[in-house]
């Protein structure tokens, strides 16, 4: 009889036992957040990944009545901040605002200190956009074909500034240069914000590949001369460029996006919390207003039970060593359109 109560009676502790463990993370989940959330910038303030962060974090505070701010951790092509991302606890007060370079590294390094895929999960896509190929207004440039032509009567002595190697912008220039037959120097920087555009408007450098969001404005105020835009087809809010593809080099198309990530191992719970909150404050008109970035094709989607909204892989589905060669990295353009694949 003493037997038998003392396993019944081991059974109920171990019931409540698995009872409890299960309803304290539901009790942390459902007090979340109850302080300040960081979001990491990993490129320089100024440039167009730190004001999407500052955009987005200014809604997401609202949404959640926390304060979010801004942790810019710009160096190594967004390595730095990337990398502080995942290392973070997994408690869904560390956010990451990611870009290309999440999947480009991969193939640009020999050896990082996280993966990409394994280290981060991501909460939402916030939006896709275009580069911008721009040049000094006082340049002889005026299109795509007479940038072309210039480029081939001088070889290696046209530059074009980049926010960075491995960025999308950088990569539409490499890119651009072996679709066109021509060669260009690249002139990197770090980050928009850190003499990129500057350097082009006083014409230091002969021409910049940058984002729609830290090339935008200054385009439209006359600083600079936009030639095009990197997407295969025209930008709704800035009509009046052509494609680099419609301009002479047929099926060229590279876009850039902007996506939310948290430390891997956050609970479900708060990435779906995070990724409601997303989207609301996506659909709301104020979340681009006074910004460059209100041009910007704004999207995200609800989580489906555990599905991603979006995954860092490559669609060549090969990881290889650092070529000595950054062009041979990007040698398909394939491999550069997909650097986020929608599911």
């Amino acid at each position: 009889m003493t037997k038998a109560m003392t396993r019944r009676r081991l059974i109920e502790l171990s019931a409540a036992f698995a009872t409890s463990s299960a309803v304290v993370p539901n009790a942390h989940t459902q007090a979340y957040p109850n302080r300040t959330i960081r979001l990491i910038a990993p490129f320089p303030a100024g440039g167009g990944t730190d004001s999407a962060a500052r955009i987005i974090a200014a809604r997401l505070s609202e949404l959640l009545r926390e304060q979010v701010v801004i942790d810019n951790r710009p160096g190594a092509g967004s390595n730095i901040g990337a990398e502080a991302a995942a290392r973070s606890a997994p408690d869904g007060y560390t956010l990451l605002l990611g870009a290309p370079p999440l999947a480009i590294n991969r193939f640009l390094y020999a050896s990082l200190n996280y993966d990409s895929v394994t280290d981060l999960a991501p909460v939402s896509l916030l939006c896709r956009f275009p580069n911008i190929l721009a040049v000094p207004v006082a340049s002889p440039l005026t299109s795509v074909r007479s940038f072309i032509d210039y480029a081939k009567a001088n070889p290696r002595k046209v530059t074009y500034s980049s926010p960075g190697i491995g960025t999308t912008p950088h990569l539409s220039g490499e890119l651009f240069k072996r679709m066109a037959g021509i060669e260009l120097i690249h002139v990197p920087y770090r980050g928009a914000g850190a003499g990129a555009i500057t350097d082009t408007i006083a014409g230091r450098v002969d021409s910049a590949f940058n984002t729609t969001g830290s090339l935008l404005q200054t385009v439209r105020s006359g600083q600079l001369r936009g030639l095009a835009v990197t997407t295969l087809k025209r930008f709704p809010t800035l009509p009046e460029l052509p494609t680099i593809a419609e301009s002479g080099v047929p099926g060229f198309d590279v876009s850039s996006w902007y996506g939310l990530f948290v430390p891997a191992k956050t609970p479900p719970e708060i990435i779906a919390r995070l990724n409601a909150a997303t989207v609301t404050a996506l659909s709301d008109p104020r979340c681009g207003q006074g910004s460059s970035h209100s041009a910007l094709l704004l999207k995200a989607r609800r989580r489906k039970g555990s599905q991603r909204c979006f995954s860092l892989k490559s669609t060549n589905g090969v990881r290889s060593s650092r070529p000595p060669a950054l062009a041979r990295a990007i040698e398909h353009a394939s491999a550069m359109r997909s650097c986020a694949e929608i599911e």
